[in-house]
C-alpha cells in the first residue's frame, strides 16, 4: 500500500498561548493520532533552526543556519501513513489535531510505495 508523509507546519507562538491544561489535552490528541492503525511513523522535530546545505555559485557546498523562511510557519514534525490513494491520505489527515491548533499539513507520497 502506498505511504504518504504528512508534514506538519505551524507557528510555534500558537503553543505558547495554551494553558498547561490545554497543552496536556493537545498532547493527548497528537499521541492518540499516532496510535491509529494507518500511522507507521511519526516524530516531532527539535526546536532549533536546523541547517540547510546548498551548492554555491563557486561550486562549494555550504551549510548555513536555516531555513528561515519569510513565513511564521515552521516544519515541526511529520507522520508517515499508509493509504490507498492521495484522496484517502488527505481524508485521513483531515481529522489530525494539527489543523485544530492552527497548523498546516502538507501531504506527499513517498517514492516507490
Amino acid at each position: 500500500m502506498p505511504q504518504y508523509m504528512l508534514l506538519l507546519y505551524g507557528d510555534p507562538s500558537n503553543w505558547a498561548k495554551l494553558s498547561p491544561d490545554e497543552m496536556q489535552k493537545a498532547t493527548e490528541k497528537y499521541l492518540a493520532w499516532t496510535k491509529k492503525p494507518f500511522t507507521k511513523d511519526s516524530h516531532r522535530l527539535a526546536d532549533d533552526a536546523g541547517r540547510v546545505i546548498r551548492r554555491a555559485k563557486d561550486g562549494q557546498k555550504r551549510a548555513t543556519d536555516g531555513p528561515y523562511s519569510e513565513t511564521k510557519e515552521v516544519l515541526g514534525g511529520y507522520y508517515t501513513i499508509e493509504a490507498a490513494s492521495y484522496d484517502e491520505a488527505v481524508k485521513l489527515a483531515l481529522d489530525h489535531p494539527q489543523l485544530e491548533y492552527g497548523g498546516t499539513i502538507e501531504v506527499r507520497q513517498v517514492w516507490g510505495t
